[in-house]
């Protein structure tokens, strides 16, 4: 899911630290937070920053959170290593209209944002509108990136999209990548060596174009039907999305392995390897967010 915008993590934030007697530790405010998202999977939660790889994303924004509450008055930082409701805080919390769970929502696609004078000020209302920063728009540019990308690949033809997979797997570190097209294979769109130190992998893979129905585990068993016997790896390669099912049917003890790349998995890739995208240098400055955390003596 798109990480939440830094505003609406302070609630949440407020409410746990009510619930841990009013103070706790950073650590252990990150993944009771992390409850009141519960589209937020454990490995986004364990996501690292780019430049910073000792540093999770998650752990980040919150703190970011606590920054801003530390700044209108809601936590006080008196107490090195310690996050601290006031009592401002706790008004805060019990002034709330309805649970903060219910204020959790994101835009939908059609629906235009909260306006803003300038990033991180909102304009005057007669209601409390959550604000938006820098840090937000960075993380919607980048949703908003993907969204196009898996538009582009969905209009694709199918050997277009079978020519895209084969540049796509060549980036992954693939050698010799080819598309296949003989009868009777078995659903294989082409084939390619992955070499993992002095050990090189034949491996097979299967591309689908497909927008909503997801891949289930037939289409998973099917692969690795033909991918037996004759190589050592499958990849299936979609712009949709796999079923709990073709996920765990994946990886069988004792059978060959299938990768599995949905339209996410692949529009993240193609950001952070540069693969038909561009970067452009915006540059938020971040506070590493283990370093400050030195032992008491």
């Amino acid at each position: 899911m798109p990480f939440p915008r830094q505003s609406e993590v302070e609630l949440p934030l407020l409410k746990v630290l009510a619930e841990l007697g009013g103070s706790a530790k950073p650590q252990d405010t990150y993944p009771r937070v992390a409850r009141y998202f519960p589209n937020l999977s454990p490995a986004e939660q364990d996501q690292r920053l780019e430049n910073y790889p000792g540093t999770r994303k998650w752990w980040n924004l919150v703190q970011w959170a606590r920054q801003k509450l530390v700044e209108v008055g809601d936590i006080d930082r008196s107490t090195p290593g310690i996050w601290k409701l006031t009592q401002q805080g706790y008004n805060r919390l019990a002034a709330t209209p309805h649970p903060p769970e219910a204020l959790f929502q994101t835009f939908p696609a059609e629906t235009e944002a909260p306006k803003a004078d300038s990033v991180g000020s909102p304009r005057p209302s007669g209601s409390r509108e959550p604000e938006i920063t820098l840090r937000d728009l960075a993380h919607q540019t980048r949703n908003d990136a993907k969204a196009r990308l898996l538009n582009q690949l969905r209009d694709l033809t199918p050997t277009a999209f079978e020519r895209f997979c084969m540049e796509l797997l060549q980036q992954l570190g693939y050698r010799n990548v080819a598309v296949t097209k003989r009868s009777g294979d078995g659903g294989i769109d082409g084939h390619g060596d992955f070499r993992q130190g002095a050990v090189s992998i034949k491996s097979a893979f299967q591309a689908k174009r497909w927008t909503d129905n997801p891949v289930g585990r037939p289409d998973i068993d099917r692969l690795r039907g033909a991918v037996q016997g004759e190589y050592d790896h499958g990849v299936f390669i979609t712009t949709s999305r796999f079923t709990a099912e073709a996920r765990d049917a994946s990886f069988r003890k004792g059978a060959i392995s299938i990768l599995l790349l949905d339209g996410d998995a692949i529009t993240e890739l193609m950001l952070d390897r540069g693969i038909g995208t561009v970067r452009q240098p915006v540059y938020l400055y971040e506070i590493a967010a283990d370093f400050f955390e030195f032992e008491e003596t």
